[in-house]
């Protein structure tokens, strides 16, 4: 059977990995585009990056996005998200 503890455990590491994903876009963002994003306006949800930004930076994003994939798969490896948006 299993245990509470290692439930909130699992949900505990899911909630990390979701944090450092955030944090590693914030950084790539800041290197490649110079721009400061607030974490509460990148989500991840089903492996995509939701950005509530500007439409001007979104452009800039969009225009770099492949360097931006790069280094975030540098980052992060296997746990990159496909697309942004």
């Amino acid at each position: 059977m299993i245990e509470i503890k290692d439930l909130l455990l699992k949900f505990n590491n899911l909630l990390i990995s979701e944090t450092l994903k955030i944090d590693a876009i914030r950084k790539v963002l800041l290197d490649i585009i110079k721009i400061e994003v607030e974490p509460k306006d990148i989500k991840i949800k089903n492996n995509i990056i939701y950005l509530s930004i500007k439409p001007i930076y979104k452009n800039e994003i969009f225009l770099k996005k492949d360097k931006i994939f790069l280094e975030l798969k540098n980052i992060l490896g296997k746990k990159t998200p496909q697309d942004i948006k």
